[in-house]
């Protein structure tokens, strides 16, 4: 297996619960539209997501809202509408209405692949603006910020990290084996009923976008189901395929990466859409972050690495400002 120096990681059902992106900002961003569109339907900041829809869905600020709630409804992952709830969501954030609930294997892992020179990107069907407004209100849990480790734990290298299995010495995992997997997951609308899978919050949120090299979406990079879209990003990032590691929940994005000549590993998490057995006979299946171990520049020289586990090499490498400027030149900005 080639050495693995970067990691590209979808967010909604990989490392954030499908149900904080369809029952807290989907809906969060329907509720503030007809006040939006009243207010600043003329306003030189919102016109340039009013004037990407199509012209016949931008007659009135009336028609536009029907046209978003159906695409909301039918969750169409298209560029304008995208951009259009990044927007929306802003406020929620700011005002603390919400904060980004991430599995608890997420961010311990990010830093952790972080601090061993690992390279971050995230590739989202939500827009570049809306990504970076996720990572940048992130609920500060317990695992979030962090335990320190034991004078033995760090003695002995410790990190927490379980080494990646094959899939067929793995096994097939099961519905109720990836819910214990997670912890608790996310808490239901209403507030009330099961324990959530992602830990509960204390107070505050924090900044995660420090972890992140680079930032894609649909307008930047193409659709996601598509090869192609991974191959701009790799070489938008100066990244080798064969170096690159992609974790989603989307058996069809796996397939595209793979296809790009990216190493690809789907995530099942509680919540998302079940794994047909033939799928997960012919792709390897993780249920957390945590069973996938990546080992340091230190590590490799030591010749450390198990087998079956992905390793990796450090290599000094990312993406210059002129690069990221070109990648996001098309997208809208927040408001003033």
């Amino acid at each position: 297996m080639e050495c693995v120096q970067h990691v590209l990681l979808d967010i909604e059902g990989t490392i954030c619960p499908i149900s904080f992106v369809k029952e807290t900002l989907f809906p969060y961003a329907i509720r503030a539209l007809p006040e939006v569109l009243a207010k600043n339907w003329s306003d030189p900041t919102f016109r340039p997501y009013r004037d990407a829809f199509p012209e016949e869905f931008r007659a009135s600020p009336e028609t536009l809202r029907a046209h978003v709630e159906d695409l909301t409804k039918r969750d169409v992952k298209i560029a304008y509408h995208k951009n259009l709830q990044g927007y929306l969501w802003e406020e929620g954030y700011k005002t603390g209405a919400y904060s980004t609930p991430l599995f608890s294997d997420v961010a311990p892992q990010l830093r952790n692949w972080k601090d061993k020179g690992i390279q971050l990107a995230i590739y989202s069907s939500g827009s570049v603006f809306a990504q970076k407004l996720l990572f940048q209100h992130v609920e500060v849990t317990e695992s979030v910020v962090g335990k320190k480790r034991t004078a033995a734990e760090a003695a002995n290298g410790d990190t927490g990290e379980h080494k990646a299995q094959p899939a067929a010495k793995r096994g097939r995992t099961t519905r109720s084996q990836a819910t214990k997997a997670s912890e608790s997951t996310t808490a239901k609308a209403d507030g009330g009923g099961e324990e959530a899978a992602v830990a509960k919050p204390d107070k505050g949120v924090t900044d995660l976008t420090d972890l992140i090299s680079g930032w894609f979406d649909t307008t930047n990079a193409g659709l996601k189901t598509e090869a192609s879209s991974y191959s701009k990003i790799t070489a938008a990032l100066k990244w080798p395929p064969a170096s690159t590691l992609f974790l989603s929940d989307n058996v069809r994005e796996i397939d595209a990466a793979t296809e790009a000549g990216i190493k690809a590993i789907l995530v099942d998490r509680p919540g998302n859409a079940e794994v047909s057995g033939t799928d997960r006979a012919r792709m390897e299946v993780i249920l957390s972050l945590d069973e996938i171990h990546l080992s340091s520049a230190s590590q490799l020289a030591d010749q450390s690495t198990s087998a079956g586990a992905v390793t990796v090499d450090v290599a000094d490498e990312g993406t210059t400002e002129e690069d990221q400027a070109a990648l996001e030149e098309t997208q809208p900005r927040s408001k003033a």
